[in-house]
């Protein structure tokens, strides 16, 4: 009797917590993406009304298509994003499923060193990436963000899918080997398509941060050539004067591919990450 009183009251404040971090996270995007169609005076004056006839403007758009290679940064960005995100994918599966199907000494303790990079910032060892890229010649390249990004990526996405991977019938692995499957054949063809609320998880995890960097591109690719669209985004924000309809505007399209993902794998993403809040 006492749960079925308590339970409204407890789901009350659940969905109350809920929609007031969803306010928190979505008021930001809001904000940014209200004021990037707004002229300047309009951004101080009101910040919070929508963009009317008096207060609508496209300027913020137009300074960003117009000055700075705003593509290049674009393209830059996606390129380092994929790539980063396909070899996480694909190098943190093959080592979740060596660490959770495969009984060899020492399995434990390696699955606690690559765990430990989930504790440890990569921002750390700052410098000595950058005296590591500057050795090889890789600096002001995207090759050096896409090893950096790669590293940073692995640890969580081991984490994640090695846990998975466990709960992958060993029946089914079995009855692969009997047919002749080969052990990369079994991984690609049978235990790849059962965790891809998994993979969807890590995708999602690895890009968000990998997209919003500026630390890194900064350091490691502040060339013209190789700038992504955060760090192209500060070109147009001065010591003295900030053009603040061009920084909203590219922020504005810099949000975009993010929500894209979000909406293309939000389901695979929920699946994955409440798929053992039942077990």
């Amino acid at each position: 009797m006492s749960k079925a009183r308590t339970s409204p009251i407890r789901a009350g404040f659940v969905h109350l917590a809920l929609g007031a971090y969803t306010v928190i996270a979505i008021f930001p995007v809001f904000l940014t993406i209200v004021n990037s169609f707004k002229d300047r005076g309009s951004i101080f004056r009101s910040p919070l009304q929508l963009p009317g006839p008096s207060s609508f403007s496209l300027v913020g758009y137009e300074t960003v298509l117009k000055q700075g290679d705003f593509v290049g940064y674009f393209t830059n960005s996606l390129t380092v994003t994929c790539v980063s995100i396909f070899l996480v994918l694909l190098f943190g599966a093959m080592a979740a499923f060596a660490l959770s199907e495969y009984r060899f000494k020492g399995n434990a303790l390696m699955g606690l060193y690559l765990s430990l990079g989930i504790m440890i910032p990569i921002r750390l060892g700052t410098v000595a990436i950058l005296q590591g890229m500057v050795a090889t010649g890789l600096v002001n390249t995207l090759t050096a963000l896409v090893l950096v990004y790669t590293a940073q990526g692995l640890p969580l996405a081991v984490f994640i899918l090695s846990e998975f991977m466990r709960t992958v019938s060993d029946d089914l692995k079995n009855a692969g080997r009997i047919d002749g499957l080969s052990e990369y054949a079994i991984f690609f063809r049978l235990v790849l398509p059962l965790v891809r609320p998994a993979m969807a998880t890590v995708a999602v995890f690895t890009m968000i941060p990998i997209w919003n960097d500026l630390w890194f591109p900064l350091i490691l690719a502040p060339a013209e050539a190789t700038k992504t669209i955060t760090l192209g985004s500060q070109v147009f924000i001065g010591q003295f004067v900030t053009d603040w309809n061009a920084v909203l505007s590219a922020l504005s399209l810099a949000i975009f591919p993010v929500l894209v993902l979000y909406m293309i794998f939000s389901r695979q993403l929920i699946r994955g990450i409440t798929s053992g809040a039942v077990k």
